[in-house]
């Protein structure tokens, strides 16, 4: 017999209404073995059955919801939710690119479970005490489908503490990887360190973000800060910008972005490789840019970050219009989880104001089709942005 909670009355509602998350205090009582990770069942304080998911009793979320249905969760279960999710990506990104995310946690109805494909590797992410457990299954069924050359574990991030998991990362599976792997995106290559690199190695929910700034860089001058490896650049001379201003307080990620110049055979454009503050470095440059992005890392990973956050956020934007010609385009992000697109447009008219500037917003810009959103989980929206025009 499975495990089970039983909810408050009234508690019900979220979960009717699809939210995969169900809140410890929202639970009147529990019945059964609800240790971490364990699959279980969750009932309306009136007895309905509202579905089965994976029990954590140490973290706040105490079930994440895996179907509402009666159903046997094995390993066809969750190979028909992986073979599902990687279906949408192969339609919409073969022969476009060979790396992006094949399964998106929440998005993809596999709570807590990280997939992404670099050309022929794969690396894996349990961020939650469920997909833990079941970790030895998803590598058999990756290994079955995908026949990767190698996947590797990258669970080395904080969150994981807060379901009482130590990080880990390592090779799980297949040969070994000595080198960065080399990826395409729309005819660009990068080379990607799985084991070392931010996030999984590579931004891949910039890709179509990074494309849009190649159809608008032909002849401009572009300055990208917090360029990491130079991924936006990249596009930028490939759509044949004029001059590239690289802004990046890592010295290492300037020499991987000099080393994307050199692969993608563009040296012939003029750029200027600057370690530093960004915020530092902007102050000190002059009004001459035709296209400015901004793609910090994120200023609020908790709620209370907010205000120092959306400071933050204004003060580059600022500079941003500061440094833009007439006509200017900038390519604005926040990938903060707690900044919301209403704040976010505020803090940018906020700026604009500020800056004496007169700014159309053309395009608001988000998650690639590999990063799907569960519109019932608003929380698995992060990326936000717009592309604006300096009148």
């Amino acid at each position: 017999m499975l495990p089970k909670i039983i909810l408050k009355k009234g508690k019900e509602k979220p979960v009717l209404r699809g939210h995969p998350w169900v809140f410890s205090g929202a639970v009147a009582r529990a019945e059964g073995d609800l240790s971490p990770g364990e699959i279980g069942e969750v009932y309306s304080g009136d007895g309905n059955f509202l579905g089965m998911g994976q029990f954590n009793p140490h973290s706040q979320i105490i079930l994440r919801m895996l179907t509402r249905k009666k159903e046997v969760l094995n390993s066809s279960f969750f190979k028909d939710r992986i073979l599902r999710a990687y279906a949408l990506r192969e339609k919409k990104l073969q022969g476009k690119a060979n790396a992006y995310r094949v399964v998106n946690g929440e998005g993809d109805f596999l709570p807590g479970l990280i997939v992404d494909r670099y050309k022929d590797i794969l690396v894996l992410q349990c961020l939650t005490a469920g997909m833990e457990r079941l970790k030895g299954l998803f590598i058999d069924l990756l290994v079955n489908q995908f026949h990767p050359k190698s996947i590797y574990e990258r669970s080395d991030v904080s969150s994981r503490r807060e379901e009482g998991l130590s990080e880990v990362k390592g090779p799980v599976y297949g040969e070994e990887i000595d080198d960065p792997v080399k990826i395409e995106e729309y005819g660009c290559w990068f080379r990607v360190d799985v084991k070392a690199g931010q996030k999984t190695g590579f931004y891949l929910d910039q890709r179509e973000n990074r494309f849009s700034l190649r159809e608008v860089s032909h002849g401009k001058k572009i300055l990208d800060c917090f360029c990491y490896s130079g991924g936006f650049s990249i596009h930028a001379g490939i759509g044949r910008a004029k001059e590239i201003t690289l802004i990046d307080s890592s010295e290492e990620a300037l020499v991987k972005a000099k080393d994307h110049f050199a692969i993608n055979h563009l040296e012939n454009i003029p750029t200027h490789l600057t370690k530093g503050d960004a915020f530092e470095v902007m102050r000190n440059l002059e009004p001459d840019y035709d296209i400015v992005v901004l793609d910090p890392p994120p200023f609020a990973r908790k709620k209370g970050h907010l205000p120092g956050a959306s400071r933050g956020y204004k003060d580059l934007n600022l500079q941003a219009f500061r440094l833009l010609k007439k006509e200017g385009l900038l390519f604005t992000f926040s990938c903060s989880h707690h900044m919301d697109w209403d704040l976010f447009q505020k803090i940018i008219f906020a700026a604009a104001v500020d800056a004496g500037k007169r700014v159309q917003l053309l395009v608001r810009r988000g998650h690639p089709i590999d990063h799907p959103v569960d519109l019932s989980h608003p929380e698995g929206e992060y990326l936000r942005g717009m592309v604006l025009r300096v009148l």
